[in-house]
């Protein structure tokens, strides 16, 4: 249940209403936008009446959250979030294009790429280092020394950088190095690892399941939510359907739907809904017309020699034109690219 507050509400009574909400044992969500005060009521709260809050002073009015997923819900949290990511803001009027090769593989591939679409035009650096492969027997990832390339990556070009998060046994040493923690598509409803990095502060970007549903994507943000961890970014990134022309089918109705339910930023993924690179600059464009926030790109300098996703991964003079054209429309939307301005671009290191 959510409790609005009186605009002249002062913060003595806006601690009363806390203390109550505390008192019947239920967790507390404070949201203080421009326009108004909204404490949530997280928790079982059908046998509470709402008269008991709607007596307190300085209360407009009390309201029950009708969606499953409370904290990730519009109609308590009715503006945007926007995160910002060391530098740049998602959610906004800016538009995030997140880019990197499927695997780090080695020193000289991840710092080319890095290079590469930092020039192009890229907010953020992604790179796999623990891969979840369908076969035992395929490349599984460097472990700490991609996270350790990464991260000299970064110092060079500026960029934050992006990495898939497979088991909450990896939290320590990710944080250590990662700006946004990656929840891929498998990992979706791993509520183990949701409720882990919901303890963390690093923003987080959670991915649709392969046949998930878009209510199930946003019970999945609520547990990061409700573990206090409120930088979370959702990303759809292609369901599975009886359609076999692509690895996967892109779900544009999703970014509109997303937007109008919930208040996160939503992010494309054009490379997994295609699993084709012919593909992936018609359904990125598409993707910022309907409203998306950001994009997360393949990218690989050789992509015929990459040892995951090669097929979907674009080369870097393609990546570089397709920038151009979500930029275009993005101006169009009356937004803008994103771009990084990090520490290390502000040191000079790049």
């Amino acid at each position: 249940m959510m409790i609005i507050m009186k605009a002249n509400a002062t913060p003595q009574q806006v601690e009363a209403v806390i203390t109550r909400i505390k008192a019947d044992g239920l967790n507390v969500h404070l949201s203080q936008g421009v326009e108004a005060t909204i404490i949530g009521a997280i928790g079982e709260t059908h046998s509470i009446p709402l008269e008991r809050y709607e007596s307190l002073d300085g209360v407009e009015v009390v309201q029950r959250i009708t969606q499953p997923y409370k904290l990730a819900s519009r109609q308590f949290h009715p503006e945007n979030t926007i995160l910002p990511i060391d530098g740049f803001t998602v959610g906004g009027e800016e538009i995030a294009v997140i880019a990197g090769p499927c695997s780090v593989e080695s020193r000289s591939q991840i710092i080319e790429t890095a290079l590469a679409v930092k020039e192009a035009g890229a907010s953020a650096l992604r790179g796999g280092v623990f891969k979840p492969r369908t076969s035992p027997y395929s490349f599984q990832g460097l472990g700490e020394e991609g996270l350790e390339l990464l991260a000299e990556a970064r110092e060079k070009t500026g960029l934050p950088i992006v990495v898939e998060i497979m088991s909450q046994v990896q939290i320590d040493l990710m944080v250590k190095y990662v700006d946004v923690l990656q929840v891929g598509a498998r990992n979706m409803q791993n509520f183990n690892l949701l409720r882990a990095v919901g303890e963390t502060r690093t923003a987080v970007l959670l991915k649709r399941g392969l046949s998930a549903t878009i209510e199930e994507l946003l019970m999945s943000a609520e547990y990061i939510l409700a573990g206090g961890n409120q930088r979370v970014m959702l990303c759809e990134r292609g369901i599975r359907t009886f359609e076999t022309a692509t690895r996967n089918t892109t779900d544009i109705n999703a970014i509109p739907v997303l937007k109008n339910l919930t208040h996160l930023p939503v992010i494309l993924d054009p490379s997994h809904a295609t699993g084709h690179a012919d593909y992936v600059a018609a359904i990125a464009r598409a993707g910022i017309a309907a409203g998306a926030d950001g994009l997360i790109v393949e990218v690989h300098p050789d992509p015929a020699h990459a040892v995951s996703d090669g097929k979907q991964s674009l080369k870097p003079e393609k990546f570089a034109a397709m920038v151009k054209q979500i930029g275009q429309i993005a101006q169009i939307m009356g937004r803008k690219l994103a771009v990084a301005q990090g520490e290390y671009m502000k040191q000079g290191w790049a």
